[in-house]
C-alpha cells in the first residue's frame, strides 16, 4: 500500500490548446507564474507535457512534430517546474492517454471502435477531440516511449495519465486477446467485461514501466469516477484524485457518494472540483466564492485534499483575479490544516453500493445510492459507502439500498455479521438472488410472492415506525414487491391498495387511483434486529423526495441505532461529519451550512453564505473529553455529560465551522 501523502492546496492547470492558436506562451514568465501561485498558496500543481489535441509543451526529441506548431517557448513544461520548485511547489505532470486527436488522424488503426467498426466518440465533422484511442494497440508503445521521454527529462514529481477508462472495444487487438481469454468478442456484455480487464491489465503494466526510471513520483489515472472497479488495481495508484466538477454534470451529490467509498480503500485522496462557472475549459468564467469554499471545505470534512481546476491562457499568464478567488479559499484552506491532517472518519453505518453489481455501467451511480446520501447526510448520521469486500464488523448498522443481489458468499458475510450482534436494512429487492428467483438472506424473515399487485399503493405504519408521521395511508409511487412474513416476522406498516391499477380503462383524476381503504399486503416487516421494505424508498426519494420516505427509513434507523452519534437542533440542509486525529487524542466535528439551489435550467448554484446561530449539539464519544473549542479561532466552549453524552453550543456556524474535542 502506497505512503503518499498529496499536499492540500492543488491546482489542475488544464492547456488543451489548438494548433491554430498562435503565440502560445508568449507572455509566459516562470517567476511571475510561481509567485502568482504562492500568493495564493497553492503548494501543488499539474502542468501538461501533453495535451487532449495531442499537443506537447517541451522541446521533445522523440517526437518534434507533436510539439504545439506556435510555442513560443519550447522550455514552456522545463521552466513551470523550475520556478515552482523555487518557490516548494510541488508539479506533477500531465499526459492525455485515450483523447488525442493528433494520433486519431495520423494513426486511425489505433482507435478503439464498436461491434459496427464505427470509432467511439465524436464524429470527424463534429468540435471536439473525444475519440478513444485503445490502449491495447501499438498505441501503447508510443505511449511508453513519450513517458520515458518526460521521465528522463525533467525531475518528475508525479504523473497524472488522464482519460483511462474501460471501453468495449472490438478492434483487432482486443478480439484477440479475448478469443485467448475465451470470451466471445461479438457480444457487446463480454466486450465490455474485456474493457475493464484490459484497462486494469494497462494500469498495471505502465506503473511498473514508470517504477523503472522513478520509484517515488506519484502516479493516478483518471477516467472522472472512482468505484469498486478501483479496488482490485489500487496498487497501481500512489493515491486517487476524484474529478467531481459540481457544474460539470457530476452534480453536488457525485463527490460525497465517491469520497464516502473511496476513502475505504486505504490511498490519500484528493478532491477536485474546478474554478470554472459551468465546465472545464469554460474561459473567463468564475465560481461564486461560497460554492468555491463549500467545495473545498467538503473536500477537508470528507478526509480529501483541494485540487481546483483551471486552465492556462494561450499566451502563458495566469489570470490573477483567478488566482485571487483561489487563494482566498486557500489562505483558509491552510489554516485548517492542522485540524486535518491525518485524520480518519469516525462512522458507524455501512451503505453497501450497488455500483459493484452494475458490471456494465461504468461510472454510473444509482438513483438509490444517491438517495440513501441524502437521507443520511440530511439527517447527520455517520456512515460510510462499502463493497461486499469491506470489513463489516465495524458498523453497527448496514444497509442494502433498493437493488443489492445475495450471493451465497454475500449471505454467508452477512449472516455472519448477523450472528456477531450487527443489524441490517434493506429495501425492495436487495437480498433476492442474482436471478432474483428468491430471498437469499434468510434474516430478513420474509418469502417472496413476486412483483406487488398494485402501483402506486399505499403505506400504513403501525405504532413506532409511523413516529412524526400522520396516522394515514402514504402514497408510494414506485412499485414495489409482494412478500410473506415467516414465523416471528414482525409486521411494521401494512400496504393499503387502490380500487383499481390505472389503466386506460379505469382510471381516477389525474395521477393515480385514491386508497381503497383495504389492506391487503405487508410493506415493511421486521426480525430481530433486521428490518426490510418492500418499495425502492431510495431512488424513489432520489426522483422526487418524499418526506414520508425518509421519515420511514429514519424510524427503522432509530429502532436500530437509537443512540446515534450525532444528534443537533440544525436544519437538514446542514452537513456535519466527525474524524479523528489519533496522534494528537482529538476528534473533529465539521460544521458546514452552504445551500446549493437550482436557480438555472442545468446547474446548481451556491451564492449566499446563511449563517447558524447557537447550534445544539449532542455527542456519544468513547473517551472522556478534556476540552472543547471552535478552531483555528480556538475559542473555547463549556459542555455538560448528559446520559453519557457530550452537549455544547456552537455560537455560529458561518460557512463552515470546526469543533476540536480533545480527550483526556
Amino acid at each position: 500500500m502506497s505512503n503518499f501523502e498529496s499536499p492540500f492546496r492543488q491546482v489542475h492547470l488544464d492547456f488543451h490548446t489548438s494548433p491554430d492558436i498562435k503565440n502560445i506562451a508568449q507572455d509566459f514568465d516562470p517567476e511571475e507564474f510561481a509567485t502568482i501561485l504562492e500568493k495564493a498558496h497553492v503548494n501543488s500543481i499539474t502542468c501538461f507535457a501533453r495535451c487532449h489535441h495531442g499537443m506537447i509543451y517541451y522541446d521533445s526529441k522523440l517526437f518534434p512534430e507533436r510539439i504545439h506548431p506556435h510555442l513560443k517557448n519550447k522550455n514552456l513544461l522545463k521552466e513551470q517546474i523550475e520556478a515552482c520548485h523555487r518557490h516548494n511547489i510541488r508539479v506533477p505532470i500531465y499526459i492525455t492517454v485515450q483523447w488525442d486527436q493528433f494520433t486519431a488522424e495520423e494513426h486511425p488503426e489505433w482507435l478503439a471502435i464498436d461491434g459496427d467498426g464505427k470509432p467511439f466518440g465524436n464524429t470527424i465533422f463534429e468540435p471536439g477531440f473525444y475519440r478513444i484511442l485503445c490502449v491495447n494497440s501499438p498505441y501503447r508503445d508510443f505511449l511508453k516511449k513519450i513517458t520515458k521521454e518526460v521521465l528522463e527529462t525533467f525531475p518528475v514529481d508525479g504523473l497524472f495519465f488522464d482519460i483511462v477508462k474501460p471501453t468495449p472495444c472490438a478492434c483487432k487487438h482486443c478480439r484477440k486477446e479475448m478469443e485467448k481469454l475465451n470470451m466471445d468478442p461479438s457480444s457487446f456484455q463480454e466486450r465490455m467485461r474485456y474493457g475493464f480487464i484490459m484497462v486494469n491489465e494497462f494500469k498495471k503494466d505502465m506503473t511498473n514501466f514508470v517504477r523503472q526510471f522513478n520509484k517515488e513520483c506519484s502516479i493516478f489515472y483518471n477516467k472522472g469516477h472512482i468505484g469498486p472497479a478501483e479496488r482490485p488495481i489500487k496498487h497501481s495508484y500512489s493515491h486517487f484524485e476524484l474529478e467531481s466538477l459540481p457544474s460539470g454534470g457530476w452534480g453536488y451529490l457525485h463527490f460525497p457518494v465517491t469520497m464516502r467509498y473511496v476513502r475505504t480503500l486505504g490511498l490519500d485522496c484528493v478532491g477536485m472540483t474546478g474554478r470554472f462557472h459551468t465546465f472545464w475549459g469554460d474561459f473567463h468564467s468564475f465560481k461564486n466564492k461560497a460554492a468555491l469554499e463549500f467545495e473545498c471545505f467538503q473536500m477537508l470534512a470528507l478526509n480529501a485534499k483541494c485540487s481546483i481546476g483551471d486552465q492556462l491562457d494561450p499566451k502563458g499568464k495566469l489570470s490573477e483575479p483567478v488566482y485571487d478567488l483561489i487563494g482566498s479559499v486557500y489562505s483558509q484552506v491552510k489554516e485548517k490544516e492542522p485540524w486535518c491532517r491525518g485524520a480518519k472518519p469516525v462512522t458507524e453505518i455501512g451503505v453497501l453500493t450497488p455500483e459493484e453489481f452494475e458490471k456494465e455501467k461504468d461510472m454510473y451511480i444509482a438513483p438509490s445510492l444517491m438517495g440513501i446520501t441524502r437521507m443520511l447526510q440530511e439527517s447527520s448520521h455517520q456512515f460510510d459507502i462499502i463493497d461486499s469486500q469491506s470489513e463489516f464488523s465495524k458498523y453497527k448498522v448496514i444497509v442494502l439500498p433498493d437493488f443489492i443481489p445475495v450471493s451465497d458468499e454475500l449471505s454467508d458475510k452477512l449472516g455472519r455479521y448477523l450472528d456477531n450482534g450487527g443489524a441490517l436494512i434493506a429495501s425492495f429487492q436487495s437480498g433476492l438472488n442474482e436471478s432474483k428467483e428468491y430471498f437469499n438472506l434468510k434474516q430478513l424473515g420474509i418469502e417472496l410472492i413476486g412483483e406487488a399487485p398494485y402501483s402506486p399503493d399505499f403505506i400504513v405504519p403501525r405504532d413506532e415506525i409511523g413516529k412524526g408521521m400522520p396516522k394515514t395511508e402514504h402514497v408510494m409511487y414506485m412499485k414495489g414487491l409482494e412478500v410473506r412474513p415467516l414465523d416471528k416476522t414482525e409486521i411494521l406498516a401494512d400496504t393499503a391498495i387502490p380500487y383499481f391499477n390505472r389503466t386506460w380503462k379505469h382510471f381516477c383524476s389525474h395521477k393515480h387511483t385514491p386508497s381503497s381503504g383495504v389492506l391487503a399486503y405487508p410493506s415493511i416487516l421486521k426480525k430481530d434486529k433486521v428490518i426490510y421494505f418492500i418499495h425502492p424508498i431510495f431512488a424513489q426519494y432520489e426522483k422526487n423526495a418524499p418526506r414520508w420516505c425518509k421519515q420511514l427509513f429514519l424510524n427503522a434507523l432509530d429502532m436500530l441505532l437509537p443512540e446515534p452519534l450525532i444528534s443537533h437542533n440544525g436544519p437538514s440542509t446542514l452537513l456535519v461529519t466527525l474524524n479523528e486525529q489519533v496522534k494528537e487524542n482529538r476528534m473533529i466535528l465539521h460544521l458546514l451550512h452552504y445551500i446549493p439551489e437550482r436557480r438555472s435550467q442545468d446547474i446548481d448554484i451556491i451564492e449566499d453564505v446563511i449563517p447558524l446561530y447557537n447550534l445544539k449539539v449532542s455527542l456519544r464519544l468513547p473517551k472522556s473529553v478534556k476540552s472543547i473549542s471552535c478552531v483555528p479561532q480556538n475559542e473555547n466552549l463549556k459542555f455538560d455529560v448528559v446520559n453519557n453524552r457530550i452537549e455544547f453550543t456552537v455560537p455560529s456556524v458561518n460557512g463552515h465551522q470546526m469543533v476540536e474535542l480533545q480527550f483526556k
